[in-house]
Protein backbone atom coordinates (compact mmCIF):
# COMPACT_ATOMS: atom_id res chain seq x y z
CA UNK A 1 0.00 0.00 0.00
CA UNK A 2 1.50 3.25 -1.20
CA UNK A 3 2.27 5.59 1.75
CA UNK A 4 0.36 9.28 1.88
CA UNK A 5 2.33 12.14 1.86
CA UNK A 6 1.20 15.00 4.09
CA UNK A 7 -0.45 18.63 3.43
CA UNK A 8 0.54 20.14 6.91
CA UNK A 9 3.23 22.31 7.66
CA UNK A 10 5.99 19.41 8.17
CA UNK A 11 6.85 20.54 11.72
CA UNK A 12 3.34 20.14 12.70
CA UNK A 13 2.58 17.55 14.99
CA UNK A 14 2.16 14.49 13.64
CA UNK A 15 -1.65 13.49 14.38
CA UNK A 16 -1.93 17.46 12.70
CA UNK A 17 -0.74 16.38 9.59
CA UNK A 18 -2.83 13.44 9.49
CA UNK A 19 -5.54 15.30 10.18
CA UNK A 20 -5.15 18.35 7.74
CA UNK A 21 -4.33 15.81 4.91
CA UNK A 22 -7.60 13.89 5.29
CA UNK A 23 -10.06 16.65 6.26
CA UNK A 24 -8.36 18.30 2.78
CA UNK A 25 -9.44 14.84 1.04
CA UNK A 26 -12.83 15.71 2.54
CA UNK A 27 -12.73 19.05 1.31
CA UNK A 28 -11.78 18.02 -2.21
CA UNK A 29 -14.10 15.34 -2.84
CA UNK A 30 -11.44 12.56 -2.47
CA UNK A 31 -14.33 11.16 -0.09
CA UNK A 32 -17.51 12.17 -0.89
CA UNK A 33 -20.40 12.62 1.72
CA UNK A 34 -21.72 9.76 3.11
CA UNK A 35 -19.11 7.64 1.90
CA UNK A 36 -17.56 5.00 4.13
CA UNK A 37 -14.24 6.21 5.83
CA UNK A 38 -10.98 3.73 5.86
CA UNK A 39 -10.73 2.18 9.14
CA UNK A 40 -8.01 3.15 11.34
CA UNK A 41 -5.78 -0.08 10.90
CA UNK A 42 -5.68 1.22 6.85
CA UNK A 43 -4.68 4.82 8.03
CA UNK A 44 -2.34 3.28 9.67
CA UNK A 45 -0.67 1.84 7.21
CA UNK A 46 -1.20 4.61 4.71
CA UNK A 47 0.30 7.34 7.13
CA UNK A 48 3.09 5.05 8.18
CA UNK A 49 2.20 6.45 12.05
CA UNK A 50 1.08 4.47 15.13
CA UNK A 51 -2.65 4.04 15.79
CA UNK A 52 -2.26 6.35 18.73
CA UNK A 53 -1.96 9.02 16.08
CA UNK A 54 -4.33 7.99 13.59
CA UNK A 55 -6.76 7.72 16.67
CA UNK A 56 -6.53 11.46 17.83
CA UNK A 57 -6.34 12.87 14.06
CA UNK A 58 -9.74 11.01 13.58
CA UNK A 59 -11.43 12.55 17.07
CA UNK A 60 -10.02 15.61 15.29
CA UNK A 61 -12.43 14.95 12.33
CA UNK A 62 -15.31 13.67 14.60
CA UNK A 63 -15.03 16.68 16.60
CA UNK A 64 -14.72 19.17 14.06
CA UNK A 65 -17.62 17.48 12.27
CA UNK A 66 -16.35 16.32 8.93
CA UNK A 67 -16.90 12.48 9.65
CA UNK A 68 -19.25 11.09 11.92
CA UNK A 69 -19.40 7.26 13.40
CA UNK A 70 -21.95 5.06 13.77
CA UNK A 71 -21.85 2.02 16.27
CA UNK A 72 -21.11 -1.10 14.46
CA UNK A 73 -20.84 0.05 11.36
CA UNK A 74 -17.72 2.15 11.22
CA UNK A 75 -16.72 5.77 10.05
CA UNK A 76 -18.68 8.52 7.57
CA UNK A 77 -17.67 11.59 5.91
CA UNK A 78 -20.70 13.67 7.19
CA UNK A 79 -23.88 13.25 4.98
CA UNK A 80 -24.54 16.68 2.64
CA UNK A 81 -27.15 18.51 4.80
CA UNK A 82 -30.31 19.26 2.60
CA UNK A 83 -30.92 22.84 1.31
CA UNK A 84 -34.48 23.05 4.11
CA UNK A 85 -32.07 22.68 7.28
CA UNK A 86 -30.18 26.42 6.71
CA UNK A 87 -30.14 28.11 9.68
CA UNK A 88 -29.43 31.38 10.46
CA UNK A 89 -26.91 32.67 13.13
CA UNK A 90 -26.23 36.22 15.33
CA UNK A 91 -22.64 37.08 16.13
CA UNK A 92 -22.69 39.39 19.15
CA UNK A 93 -18.85 40.01 19.03
CA UNK A 94 -18.85 43.65 20.90
CA UNK A 95 -14.45 43.69 20.98
CA UNK A 96 -14.55 43.05 17.19
CA UNK A 97 -11.95 45.03 16.24
CA UNK A 98 -10.23 45.98 19.35
CA UNK A 99 -9.46 42.57 20.45
CA UNK A 100 -7.49 40.82 17.98
CA UNK A 101 -8.45 37.14 18.07
CA UNK A 102 -12.07 37.60 17.13
CA UNK A 103 -11.69 38.24 13.97
CA UNK A 104 -10.04 34.87 12.73
CA UNK A 105 -12.40 33.44 15.20
CA UNK A 106 -15.31 34.58 13.09
CA UNK A 107 -13.48 33.77 9.84
CA UNK A 108 -13.31 30.15 11.01
CA UNK A 109 -17.24 29.85 12.12
CA UNK A 110 -18.40 31.44 8.28
CA UNK A 111 -15.52 28.85 6.79
CA UNK A 112 -16.64 25.79 9.26
CA UNK A 113 -17.54 22.42 7.23
CA UNK A 114 -20.96 22.50 8.34
CA UNK A 115 -21.18 25.96 7.79
CA UNK A 116 -22.26 26.16 4.17
CA UNK A 117 -26.05 26.06 4.47
CA UNK A 118 -26.48 28.21 7.22
CA UNK A 119 -26.38 32.12 7.43
CA UNK A 120 -24.18 34.41 10.45
CA UNK A 121 -25.20 37.84 10.62
CA UNK A 122 -23.15 40.12 11.46
CA UNK A 123 -24.90 42.97 12.87
CA UNK A 124 -24.14 47.01 14.32
CA UNK A 125 -25.62 47.22 17.89
CA UNK A 126 -25.53 51.79 16.86
CA UNK A 127 -24.18 54.46 15.53
CA UNK A 128 -20.84 54.52 17.38
CA UNK A 129 -22.87 57.58 19.54
CA UNK A 130 -23.58 55.25 22.38
CA UNK A 131 -21.52 53.06 24.90
CA UNK A 132 -20.72 49.73 23.89
CA UNK A 133 -22.85 48.54 26.67
CA UNK A 134 -25.49 49.61 24.42
CA UNK A 135 -24.30 48.91 21.38
CA UNK A 136 -24.33 45.20 22.36
CA UNK A 137 -27.66 45.32 23.78
CA UNK A 138 -29.01 46.60 20.99
CA UNK A 139 -27.76 44.26 19.02
CA UNK A 140 -28.88 41.29 21.41
CA UNK A 141 -32.25 42.42 20.47
CA UNK A 142 -31.69 42.66 16.70
CA UNK A 143 -31.31 39.22 16.91
CA UNK A 144 -34.26 38.03 18.95
CA UNK A 145 -36.18 40.16 16.94
CA UNK A 146 -34.75 38.55 13.55
CA UNK A 147 -35.61 35.23 15.75
CA UNK A 148 -31.97 33.88 14.79
CA UNK A 149 -31.51 29.84 15.51
CA UNK A 150 -28.41 30.69 17.93
CA UNK A 151 -25.42 33.47 19.18
CA UNK A 152 -22.10 33.13 19.31
CA UNK A 153 -21.69 35.62 21.75
CA UNK A 154 -18.18 36.77 23.16
CA UNK A 155 -19.12 38.89 26.59
CA UNK A 156 -17.59 41.99 27.01
CA UNK A 157 -14.27 42.65 28.42
CA UNK A 158 -14.80 46.58 28.98
CA UNK A 159 -17.19 49.39 29.06
CA UNK A 160 -19.45 51.23 31.25
CA UNK A 161 -20.62 48.12 33.38
CA UNK A 162 -19.31 45.28 31.55
CA UNK A 163 -19.88 41.95 33.96
CA UNK A 164 -23.75 43.26 34.31
CA UNK A 165 -24.28 44.14 30.59
CA UNK A 166 -22.89 40.32 30.10
CA UNK A 167 -25.50 38.70 32.24
CA UNK A 168 -28.19 40.96 31.11
CA UNK A 169 -27.84 40.12 27.18
CA UNK A 170 -27.57 36.35 28.53
CA UNK A 171 -30.89 36.90 30.54
CA UNK A 172 -32.91 38.18 27.81
CA UNK A 173 -31.45 35.56 25.04
CA UNK A 174 -32.44 32.62 27.59
CA UNK A 175 -35.63 34.04 27.36
CA UNK A 176 -36.54 33.96 24.33
CA UNK A 177 -34.89 30.69 23.91
CA UNK A 178 -32.17 31.63 21.84
CA UNK A 179 -28.86 28.89 21.99
CA UNK A 180 -25.59 30.83 23.15
CA UNK A 181 -21.97 29.38 22.26
CA UNK A 182 -19.73 31.63 24.39
CA UNK A 183 -16.69 32.65 22.51
CA UNK A 184 -13.24 32.51 24.21
CA UNK A 185 -14.48 33.42 27.53
CA UNK A 186 -17.38 33.01 30.31
CA UNK A 187 -19.85 35.50 31.72
CA UNK A 188 -18.72 34.89 34.94
CA UNK A 189 -15.64 35.55 36.81
CA UNK A 190 -13.01 32.53 37.03
CA UNK A 191 -13.55 30.43 38.18
CA UNK A 192 -17.24 29.93 38.07
CA UNK A 193 -19.33 28.50 35.43
CA UNK A 194 -22.45 29.57 33.23
CA UNK A 195 -24.88 27.03 32.10
CA UNK A 196 -23.65 27.51 28.39
CA UNK A 197 -21.45 25.97 26.35
CA UNK A 198 -17.92 27.68 25.95
CA UNK A 199 -15.34 26.99 22.81
CA UNK A 200 -11.62 28.70 23.35
CA UNK A 201 -8.10 27.13 24.90
CA UNK A 202 -7.29 25.89 28.59
CA UNK A 203 -5.91 29.59 29.32
CA UNK A 204 -4.79 28.01 33.45
CA UNK A 205 -2.68 25.69 31.43
CA UNK A 206 -1.41 28.93 28.97
CA UNK A 207 -0.66 30.51 31.58
CA UNK A 208 1.13 27.59 33.19
CA UNK A 209 3.27 27.06 29.83
CA UNK A 210 4.24 30.57 29.50
CA UNK A 211 5.23 30.49 32.96
CA UNK A 212 7.38 27.60 33.01
CA UNK A 213 9.11 28.25 29.62
CA UNK A 214 11.03 31.16 31.57
CA UNK A 215 11.39 29.28 34.58
CA UNK A 216 12.83 26.73 33.01
CA UNK A 217 15.96 28.75 31.26
CA UNK A 218 16.56 29.54 35.00
CA UNK A 219 15.82 33.32 34.62
CA UNK A 220 15.98 34.93 38.38
CA UNK A 221 13.10 36.62 38.42
CA UNK A 222 9.41 36.03 36.52
CA UNK A 223 6.04 38.23 37.09
CA UNK A 224 3.40 38.16 35.41
CA UNK A 225 1.99 41.48 33.88
CA UNK A 226 -1.74 42.22 33.30
CA UNK A 227 -3.86 45.21 32.90
CA UNK A 228 -6.40 45.89 35.87
CA UNK A 229 -9.74 44.79 35.41
CA UNK A 230 -9.91 42.25 32.19
CA UNK A 231 -11.78 39.42 31.35
CA UNK A 232 -12.13 35.74 33.10
CA UNK A 233 -9.55 34.06 30.55
CA UNK A 234 -7.01 36.70 32.40
CA UNK A 235 -7.68 35.45 35.63
CA UNK A 236 -7.25 31.92 34.74
CA UNK A 237 -4.08 32.58 32.79
CA UNK A 238 -2.70 34.19 35.89
CA UNK A 239 -3.47 30.98 38.14
CA UNK A 240 -1.55 28.78 35.67
CA UNK A 241 1.19 31.15 36.53
CA UNK A 242 1.15 31.15 39.96
CA UNK A 243 0.80 27.14 39.76
CA UNK A 244 4.00 27.09 37.37
CA UNK A 245 6.08 29.09 40.10
CA UNK A 246 4.71 26.77 42.90
CA UNK A 247 5.90 23.84 40.80
CA UNK A 248 9.58 25.31 40.23
CA UNK A 249 9.91 25.95 44.17
CA UNK A 250 9.27 29.66 43.50
CA UNK A 251 8.01 32.05 46.12
CA UNK A 252 4.39 33.77 45.45
CA UNK A 253 5.74 37.19 46.29
CA UNK A 254 4.22 40.77 45.84
CA UNK A 255 5.77 41.46 42.60
CA UNK A 256 5.06 37.64 41.40
CA UNK A 257 1.79 38.91 39.49
CA UNK A 258 1.56 43.09 38.97
CA UNK A 259 -1.71 44.59 37.63
CA UNK A 260 -1.33 47.65 35.95
CA UNK A 261 -3.71 50.32 34.63
CA UNK A 262 -0.91 51.63 32.66
CA UNK A 263 1.73 50.62 31.35
CA UNK A 264 4.31 53.36 30.94
CA UNK A 265 7.90 54.09 31.98
CA UNK A 266 7.28 55.03 35.41
CA UNK A 267 5.43 51.81 36.34
CA UNK A 268 7.60 49.26 34.56
CA UNK A 269 10.73 51.18 35.37
CA UNK A 270 9.86 50.50 39.18
CA UNK A 271 9.64 46.64 38.61
CA UNK A 272 13.24 46.49 36.35
CA UNK A 273 15.54 44.23 38.76
CA UNK A 274 18.60 44.84 36.61
CA UNK A 275 18.92 41.64 34.52
CA UNK A 276 18.21 38.25 34.34
CA UNK A 277 14.42 39.23 34.71
CA UNK A 278 11.34 37.58 33.06
CA UNK A 279 7.62 38.88 32.09
CA UNK A 280 4.77 36.58 31.47
CA UNK A 281 2.18 38.90 29.85
CA UNK A 282 -1.50 38.49 29.69
CA UNK A 283 -1.96 38.93 26.25
CA UNK A 284 -0.01 39.91 23.03
CA UNK A 285 -1.12 43.31 23.16
CA UNK A 286 0.09 43.81 26.38
CA UNK A 287 3.49 42.46 25.52
CA UNK A 288 3.87 44.43 22.75
CA UNK A 289 3.11 47.82 24.92
CA UNK A 290 5.81 46.27 27.87
CA UNK A 291 8.38 45.82 24.38
CA UNK A 292 8.01 49.58 23.73
CA UNK A 293 7.98 50.82 27.36
CA UNK A 294 11.63 48.41 27.56
CA UNK A 295 13.11 50.14 24.27
CA UNK A 296 12.02 53.80 25.40
CA UNK A 297 14.49 52.41 28.83
CA UNK A 298 16.92 51.21 27.00
CA UNK A 299 16.86 47.92 28.19
CA UNK A 300 17.50 45.00 26.37
CA UNK A 301 15.25 42.30 25.39
CA UNK A 302 16.10 39.23 25.72
CA UNK A 303 19.46 40.47 27.45
CA UNK A 304 18.44 41.77 30.22
CA UNK A 305 14.57 41.27 30.31
CA UNK A 306 12.97 38.25 28.49
CA UNK A 307 9.21 38.33 27.18
CA UNK A 308 6.51 35.75 26.45
CA UNK A 309 2.92 36.95 25.49
CA UNK A 310 -0.21 35.08 24.96
CA UNK A 311 -2.54 34.71 22.29
CA UNK A 312 0.21 34.65 18.92
CA UNK A 313 -1.85 37.36 17.12
CA UNK A 314 -0.69 38.52 13.43
CA UNK A 315 1.81 41.04 14.01
CA UNK A 316 3.33 38.96 17.29
CA UNK A 317 6.23 37.85 14.68
CA UNK A 318 6.30 41.57 13.49
CA UNK A 319 7.50 42.97 16.93
CA UNK A 320 10.88 44.65 16.94
CA UNK A 321 12.10 41.78 18.91
CA UNK A 322 10.04 39.13 17.41
CA UNK A 323 7.61 37.50 20.54
CA UNK A 324 7.46 34.41 21.64
CA UNK A 325 3.78 33.42 22.85
CA UNK A 326 1.27 31.00 23.48
CA UNK A 327 -0.49 29.94 20.23
CA UNK A 328 -4.31 30.24 20.17
CA UNK A 329 -5.89 28.26 17.09
CA UNK A 330 -8.32 31.05 16.47
CA UNK A 331 -9.77 29.43 13.14
CA UNK A 332 -9.82 25.99 14.77
CA UNK A 333 -12.14 27.84 17.78
CA UNK A 334 -14.20 29.48 15.38
CA UNK A 335 -14.77 25.79 13.35
CA UNK A 336 -15.07 24.25 16.50
CA UNK A 337 -17.91 26.91 17.68
CA UNK A 338 -20.25 26.06 15.27
CA UNK A 339 -20.06 22.45 15.51
CA UNK A 340 -21.01 23.05 19.11
CA UNK A 341 -23.80 25.09 18.05
CA UNK A 342 -25.66 22.54 15.83
CA UNK A 343 -24.88 20.30 18.08
CA UNK A 344 -26.53 22.41 20.77
CA UNK A 345 -29.74 22.96 18.42
CA UNK A 346 -30.43 18.93 17.93
CA UNK A 347 -29.37 17.87 21.84
CA UNK A 348 -30.69 20.80 23.84
CA UNK A 349 -30.77 19.06 26.81
CA UNK A 350 -26.70 17.48 26.36
CA UNK A 351 -24.53 18.23 29.11
CA UNK A 352 -23.42 21.87 28.87
CA UNK A 353 -19.25 21.65 27.66
CA UNK A 354 -16.22 23.59 27.70
CA UNK A 355 -14.60 22.78 24.37
CA UNK A 356 -11.07 23.53 24.63
CA UNK A 357 -8.76 23.77 22.06
CA UNK A 358 -5.10 22.74 22.00
CA UNK A 359 -2.89 26.01 22.48
CA UNK A 360 1.56 25.46 22.03
CA UNK A 361 4.30 27.06 22.52
CA UNK A 362 5.51 29.98 20.12
CA UNK A 363 9.36 30.14 20.28
CA UNK A 364 10.69 33.40 18.92
CA UNK A 365 13.33 35.80 20.11
CA UNK A 366 11.68 37.47 23.23
CA UNK A 367 12.54 34.78 25.43
CA UNK A 368 16.16 34.40 25.10
CA UNK A 369 16.13 30.61 23.91
CA UNK A 370 17.28 30.81 20.23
Amino acid sequence: MPRRTFSAEPHAPKYRQVYETLSQDIRTGRYQAGQKFPSEATLVQQFKTSRITVGRAMRELVDRGLVVRRAGSGTYVRPAPSPETGLTFGLLIPDLGNTEIFEPICRGIAAAPRAGEHALLWGHGGTGKVSMDTEALQLCEQYIGRHVAGVFFAPLEVGDAPHETNLEIVSRLEAAQIPIILLDRCVLPFPNRSPHDLVGIDNRRAGFMAGAHLLNFGVGHVSMLAYTGGAPTVDARVAGFREALVSFGRSLDPHSVVRLDSIDEKSIGSLLLGSNQGFVCANDRTAGRLMQVLHSLHCSIPQQVRIVGIDDVEYASLMPVPLTTVHQPCRAIGEAAMNAMLDRIAQPSAHVRDILLECRLIVRDSCGAK
